[in-house]
């Protein structure tokens, strides 16, 4: 597909699936974005598969 041709949707899923290890399950939407009264809210997905926050590494007893 020619990038001229290519939806952002298309060249995202290329982005996250191109790494030699991803998987469609790296593709699949992480946020939900809906507009109220001219406002923007951008929402985690519960069912996201990677989710913003302190990593493994980090404790939240710090």
């Amino acid at each position: 597909m020619a990038d001229a041709e290519a939806t952002a949707a298309d060249k995202r899923h290329d982005q996250l699936t191109s790494a030699p290890k991803s998987t469609e399950r790296d593709a699949d939407p992480r946020i939900d974005v809906s507009k109220h009264d001219g406002a923007t809210r951008i929402d985690i997905r519960d069912d996201a598969a990677f989710r913003p926050g302190a990593g493994a590494e980090q404790s939240s007893d710090s």
